[in-house]
């Protein structure tokens, strides 16, 4: 078994680390006895691979003077590798401080040398893989009973939740973000060009939904909740002291509690856990809980209050509220964290676009203005709006669930109308969108016969394409299922917090149904997106599936967990890495080569300028071009055939909208069926008819 445990620390290879040290720590502790004789209020376990030995640092206080015999056990992945018994009188292991221990406080230090047997099955990668899962338990007997128990975590001072990593993924995001401008520059004033995939969405979307596994409330795999933190930033959990502090303060003014739900208490809590010997590169708060456990010990007063902390201190667990602890963000200021880091990203929104705007002005009072540039120009204020909404789109579903804990979970009643509002509001918009789009659907149906002026009329696409521009033509509806789709996530994560098994199964029944809606419809315009995005649905449902694993009424050995959390990791970074590269490449496309989109739609124009000049006596060879078939006849009404190639002129076809813009880019018939009214003064009423001149047919 201890074979199959170390061999399990093999995987850590796939992780990119530092260059390993050579000792193994503990890292904080807690009391795992309650009415022990002999409070711990300190201990470091050390072990250094060169000496093959065990250093060993305690301290506490004694209610009597007693003999003791002490325990050392050292545990991994849930399994035991290593125990010791030995008598601090004894000629193996002697302490003299301990011997016995003294009444009163008390401070000893000792080494064991650990045989080769144990020693030789420790593998080198167990001192760089991250997040060692690893515990070590010092248990103290008397006269047959134990008088102490503490326990504490082993580390190798490595951990997955690197700041790097979390630039790099911000990184890919800003990269994505600027690939969308610049397919949105190359195709300015175009219709019916598909965004270039991955968009910024797609990866925002996408690093969310890790950061969004780390908040079920199952027991995660250490190694595997310490990778997810690095997305965090995607779901607005940022956290910056100044700013919480005035969270804080704002919570205190409208009814909230802030004696153990503050920046400053957690803060307090973090500084009082490195006192205790916690090392400096701790992996995550939950020694911050265990040195939360000794505190209460000593203050009765603290009992109370700390009890709801207790529950993020088991080592992997995890909630919303533990998620948001852990990056030093009290939970009940995740909702208004999350509310100012998006009004703070509108804010540079906004300030971007008017310094753009700023710019163009400039560049055409001074400069060559580019003619693909006049749109931004003219319309900043609809891209302004069209941004903001788009945002609201991507961040729909982190958003849902930050509203729903907070109304579940907040303490503030300013905050909570906050919640509401947004989420009404937010909610309200898409809805509007959705219902406007749909409208215009049946508009263009009922007119035209299809669709496709969804993505034909100039300003139709120019306001409402964010939603479906990915889509084909005859799939524009998509886009709703997804906002259904995102409620339902956010919906289901807050409001069954606490209970893993029907987070887990609601959310992989909800990622199931979007596989089983695209695999059905296959909607994407495009191969890259059709491929891309059914890559990430796809690696949605497993990672989900994965995760079942780590809910703990299935009682799963935690060797199982750890194993399935690393293949999740790599599997999570794969793909991560692989949309990396598309943006790279993709970035490298938009520069060299001309838009396809924007040379086709200047192609159709030229051809549809050239067949409106024909005439009945120049066709220039039109009757040899392949046309399509006509949809709708009405049109050869409005014809005079009485005279020889006379058109009837009394009623001109009115070819443009109310904008003056072109419902349609390239029309079926080429000039002959353009406007679909029925007028009662056409020749084909009998109220329409007028004479015409003798010789040229009958007169009426």
């Amino acid at each position: 078994m201890r074979t199959t445990i170390w061999a399990l620390l093999g995987l850590g290879v796939v992780l990119p680390q530092a260059l390993a040290s050579d000792t193994l720590g503990t890292s904080g502790f807690t009391l795992c006895m309650q009415d022990s004789e002999i409070e711990v209020q300190k201990l470091d376990v050390t072990y250094t691979k060169s000496t093959k030995e065990v250093v060993f640092d305690v301290a506490g206080t004694n209610s009597k003077e007693q003999n003791v015999t002490a325990t050392l056990t050292v545990t991994a992945y849930g399994s035991q590798i290593y125990s010791k018994t030995f008598d601090p009188c004894g000629t193996e292991v002697h302490v003299a401080k301990l011997c016995p221990v003294p009444s009163g406080s008390f401070s000893a230090k000792g080494e064991i040398a650990v045989p080769d047997e144990y020693a030789s099955q420790i593998p080198s990668i167990a001192f760089s893989i991250p997040d060692l899962d690893g515990q070590a338990k010092l248990t103290l007997t008397s006269d047959g009973k134990d008088v102490a128990c503490v326990e504490s975590t082993l580390t190798n001072g490595k951990s997955a939740s690197v700041k790097g990593v979390a630039w790099a993924s911000a990184g890919i995001a800003a990269g994505a973000l600027a690939l969308s401008g610049l397919s949105a520059l190359g195709s300015a004033g175009s219709t019916g060009a598909p965004a270039s995939s991955p968009t910024a969405g797609d990866v925002v979307g996408w690093f969310g939904s890790l950061a969004m596994n780390g908040m079920l409330s199952v027991n995660h795999p250490s190694v595997y909740k310490s990778f997810t933190k690095n997305f965090a930033w995607s779901t607005g959990l940022i956290p910056w002291s100044s700013m919480q502090n005035s969270i804080d303060s704002f919570r205190k003014a409208t009814g909230g509690n802030t004696t153990h739900e503050s920046y400053i208490y957690l803060s307090g809590l973090s500084t009082a856990s490195e006192s205790n010997g916690t090392s400096s590169s701790k992996r995550s708060l939950d020694l911050v809980y265990r040195a939360v456990n000794l505190i209460a010990r000593t203050d009765s007063s603290s009992n109370s209050s700390s009890s709801d902390l207790t529950d993020c201190g088991s080592l992997n667990f995890s909630t919303i509220k533990c998620y948001g602890e852990e990056l030093m963000i009290p939970s009940a200021n995740i909702f208004m964290t999350v509310l100012l880091v998006f009004a703070i990203v509108v804010a540079v929104v906004i300030v971007g676009i008017l310094l753009l705007k700023v710019i163009l002005e400039l560049w055409a009072l001074y400069g060559n203005f580019p003619k693909k540039l006049a749109t931004f120009r003219r319309d900043y204020w609809g891209l302004m709006a069209r941004t903001i909404t788009n945002m609201i789109l991507v961040l729909y579903s982190v958003w849902v669930l930050y509203c729903v804990y907070q109304l579940r979970n907040g303490d503030s009643w300013a905050a909570k109308v906050l919640a509401a509002v947004t989420l009404s509001v937010f909610t309200a918009l898409l809805a509007f969108f959705a219902w406007r789009i749909v409208y215009l659907a049946r508009k263009y149906k009922k007119a035209e016969g299809d669709t496709t002026g969804l993505y034909e009329n100039k300003e139709t696409w120019r306001k409402y394409s964010l939603f479906y521009d990915n889509y084909k033509k005859d799939l524009w509806w998509l886009f709703i299922p997804v906002i259904v789709y995102a409620l339902a996530k956010g919906c289901i994560i807050a409001g069954a917090e606490g209970h893993g098994m029907v987070q887990t199964i609601g959310q992989l029944a909800i990622e199931c149904c979007m596989l089983a809606l695209l695999l059905w419809n296959r909607p994407y315009a495009t191969k890259s997106s059709m491929g891309i995005n059914m890559t990430i649905q796809v690696v949605r449902v497993l990672s989900v599936a994965c995760v079942l694993v780590f809910v703990e009424e299935l009682g799963l050995s935690q060797t199982t967990k750890t194993v399935t959390g690393i293949v999740l990791i790599v599997v999570q970074s794969t793909l991560s890495g692989v949309l990396a590269i598309l943006i790279a490449i993709n970035a490298i496309i938009v520069c060299i080569r001309e838009n396809p989109h924007a040379k086709k739609l200047r192609e159709a124009e030229n051809a549809n300028k050239d067949l409106d000049d024909l005439t009945p006596l120049d066709a220039r060879e039109s009757l040899l071009i392949d046309h399509p078939p006509k949809r709708d006849f009405t049109e050869m009404s409005k014809f005079n055939f009485n005279a020889p190639y006379e058109a009837y002129r009394d009623h001109p076809i009115n070819r443009s909208n109310s904008n003056g813009s072109n419902d349609r880019l390239v029309y079926a018939d080429y000039g002959v069926a353009h406007g679909r009214s029925h007028s009662h003064d056409s020749r084909s009423s009998l109220e329409g008819r007028k004479p015409t001149a003798p010789g040229y047919g009958m007169a009426y």
